[in-house]
């Protein structure tokens, strides 16, 4: 998928540009979550219930081509195939681009292709921009408790 000068693409291969970036990206998105190291990436690129999206600068090379990601997540519960996205980071220095954006326009491709009938997220409220971009793409605020038991 490609939309203003941003091309997405599904990780299949773990490489030093991936890992590099996940190590710029990360620490934007949590202060609390170290970034995954390239077993961990590995991991998640191998995984069927999960698809990491990148969004890249095509003319850029590297490390720096990679300007966000988004992990969405694909389960099947009784109920039918569910899709979730998860740890949505765009580069501080790319923003305003539509990167958010095309990320969430390949999910949301992604997760329809493969069957889901929804696909849910959570942000937190002072992430406005993001909020804003969430509704424009048309998902709805659910009247939904989410609960965290801390492992």
């Amino acid at each position: 998928m490609e939309a203003a000068g941003v091309e997405v693409r599904e990780a299949t291969e773990v490489d030093d540009a991936l890992v590099g970036a996940m190590a710029r990206l990360i620490p934007q998105l949590s202060r609390s979550n170290p970034p995954p190291d390239a077993a961990a990436l590995e991991a998640i690129v191998s995984s069927e219930a999960s698809v990491l999206l990148l969004a890249l600068d095509p003319e850029a090379v590297g490390e720096s081509a990679i300007l966000g990601s988004m992990t969405l997540a694909l389960f099947r519960i009784p109920t039918g195939l569910r899709a979730w996205i998860e740890d949505v980071v765009v580069d501080e220095g790319a923003r305003g681009r539509g990167v958010g954006e095309a990320l969430n326009r390949a999910a949301i491709e992604r997760a329809r292709s493969e069957g889901a009938t929804t696909v849910d997220l959570t942000s937190r409220p002072s992430r406005e921009a993001a909020n804003r971009l969430y509704q424009r793409l048309g998902f709805q605020e659910r009247s939904t408790n989410v609960y965290r038991l801390d492992l």
